[in-house]
């Protein structure tokens, strides 16, 4: 296929709400769009669209599931979370597109519907995952080995060098919503925990609680953690507003025990924090164990030990987060979108007689 052809894409998107993996979407769909490339997004009727969105959006005839119908002709379909898959690959078998299935997390794993979820991997003829974690998992699981298209940082994150402007030591964390049984991957119980033991021992330290402002309004568990006042809760209301608090922080925390490739402890490097974190599987392809971050493994219950030791050890903390931020720069929106389009391109070459 000529490279510079233009493919028309859709994407089957049943919402775009901030706070998701959504955003990694939106931003490959922008630069598809920047590089001439005609792309349509789906949505259901009456969704909702919180994101700078350059590609034409169409919306479904219903607001409960996509149809065939609702598709128009493309040369790709991209599905992505499994609830995409089946209208994708009814309208993919019915001339509407090759479907190409983007998975940014294994659903099986860790979400309910394991059943529906766990044969959605078989009905699409090209997949494509975000980490040589999610690869290997899904091979040994199904059988199928997906395309890697790495994760990246956009460019708003930044160090904005401010940290040595806080009165005392910042130390920051992201909390979702728990209610609906979707985030217990993310071990928020024990992220809290390990934060209170921190705050017990150095109770002058600043701890931060950083949060979507549609989760922090719905959850009546995040407003009874906020009415204990043992940290301070931020509700950014854009990428702006978080990298700031990403470069407040002297050291940011993650506790998830299960991601494909989770994202804010990159963008947090690139702010220029300490990371302090438990492995999670697809943050070993970023982070590395007493160079860029300080890693445990959960059974080792030792990640507030490791966020005092980075509390008593100045240079430690400055030492590591310095080359996380180093490192952080390869993990470009440019290397990410280039690696989509390419395999996508290969695709349709694939089609050819």
């Amino acid at each position: 296929m000529n490279d510079k052809k233009k493919i028309k894409f859709t994407f089957p998107i049943l919402t775009l709400n901030k706070g998701g993996a959504q955003r990694m979407l939106v931003d490959i769909t922008n630069f598809l769009v920047d590089r001439g490339h005609d792309v349509t997004i789906l949505m259901l009727k009456n969704s909702n669209n919180e994101y700078d969105v350059r590609s034409k959006i169409i919306h479904g005839k219903s607001s409960d599931c996509l149809t065939v119908n609702d598709y128009p002709k493309s040369d790709i379909i991209v599905s992505n979370f499994y609830t995409t898959v089946d209208s994708a690959h009814q309208a993919s078998q019915n001339g509407k597109g090759l479907h190409i299935r983007f998975s940014l997390c294994y659903e099986p794993i860790f979400l309910p519907d394991q059943h529906l979820s766990f044969t959605s991997y078989y009905k699409a003829p090209y997949l494509v995952i975000l980490s040589k974690f999610q690869q290997e998992l899904i091979s040994l699981l199904s059988g199928l080995t997906g395309q890697i298209v790495p994760i990246y940082v956009n460019s708003i994150f930044q160090n904005l060098n401010i940290r040595h402007l806080n009165p005392t030591l910042q130390i920051s964390a992201i909390v979702r919503m728990p209610e609906g049984g979707w985030a217990w991957h993310r071990d928020q119980d024990y992220l809290l925990q390990q934060l209170t033991i921190v705050k017990t021992q150095y109770p002058n330290i600043q701890i931060n609680l950083i949060c979507p402002p549609n989760e922090f309004k719905r959850s009546q568990t995040l407003q009874n953690i906020e009415k204990t006042n043992s940290f301070r809760f931020f509700t950014p209301a854009n990428d702006e507003q978080l990298c700031k608090l990403y470069s407040q922080s002297d050291i940011f925390v993650t506790s998830s025990i299960y991601e494909a490739a989770p994202l804010p402890g990159l963008e947090a490097m690139k702010c220029g924090a300490a990371l302090a974190t438990v492995y999670a599987g697809g943050n070993i392809e970023y982070c590395r164990n007493e160079v860029n971050s300080l890693m445990s493994y959960r059974h080792e219950s030792r990640l507030a030990s490791d966020i005092i030791r980075l509390i008593d050890n100045p240079a430690l903390r400055t030492q590591l987060a310095k080359q996380g931020e180093q490192d952080s720069e390869q993990w470009t929106l440019q290397r990410t979108a280039s690696t989509f389009e390419k395999i996508c391109k290969s695709a349709l070459n694939d089609l050819k007689p």
